[in-house]
């Protein structure tokens, strides 16, 4: 499988280096980044295919390098403007929905169900009613009988633990009190607020 698995990358990926370097000098204002951004593509595809090959290599090929750029960004959480070159073009392929592109938004998807299973009872309740039925804050409280104060409470605890688990910490993960000083106790500790 070795050199049926080599010859295709060659033939179907390597073929279009040019226009991958191309799309990340456009997209990167750090020049010294594209050489390892573009082996690290390869990297990235190459194993993907020897797991199953993509059906359409190309649009593979652009998708996989335009995720890791946007993965690099997101993991600098504070990212200046300027630090893409042309945002348009990350967009290379947004009309075009591969069976790769559309397998990633599933596994997005399973995990953010999983990160939103995890959550405490009322504070999944307090998330679902005000981000997915788009309910008012104050409708909230009045329905599951607690303060504006308790609702808000419970929202940024909800986010602060769903985007612990998609970056890395987990739902599971209690960080040490003194690195969430300015959060109250019960917000650490995972209890319900009392006010």
């Amino acid at each position: 499988m070795d050199d049926t698995l080599d010859a295709w990358f060659i033939r179907e990926i390597v073929v279009h280096e040019a226009a991958l370097t191309r799309l990340l000098q456009r997209i990167c204002l750090q020049r010294d980044d594209v050489h390892d951004l573009r082996q690290e593509v390869y990297v990235r595809v190459y194993e993907a295919a020897g797991k199953n090959l993509p059906t359409q290599p190309k649009a593979f090929l652009f998708s996989t390098a335009r995720h890791l750029v946007t993965d690099r960004l997101r993991r600098s959480r504070v990212v200046a403007i300027d630090a893409v070159g042309d945002i348009d073009a990350l967009n290379v392929l947004i009309d075009e929905i591969s069976p790769e592109r559309r397998l990633d938004g599933r596994q997005i998807l399973k995990r953010l169900a999983d990160a939103f299973d995890q959550l405490p009872a009322r504070c999944r309740e307090v998330v679902w009613m005000r981000k997915v039925q788009e309910l008012p804050q104050k409708a909230v409280a009045e329905q599951l009988r607690i303060t504006e104060k308790t609702v808000e409470k419970q929202v940024a605890k909800g986010v602060r633990l769903i985007a612990d688990h998609f970056y890395g910490e987990g739902v599971g993960h209690r960080a040490a009190p003194q690195q969430h000083a300015s959060l109250p106790n019960e917000a650490v500790h995972g209890q319900q607020p009392t006010d």
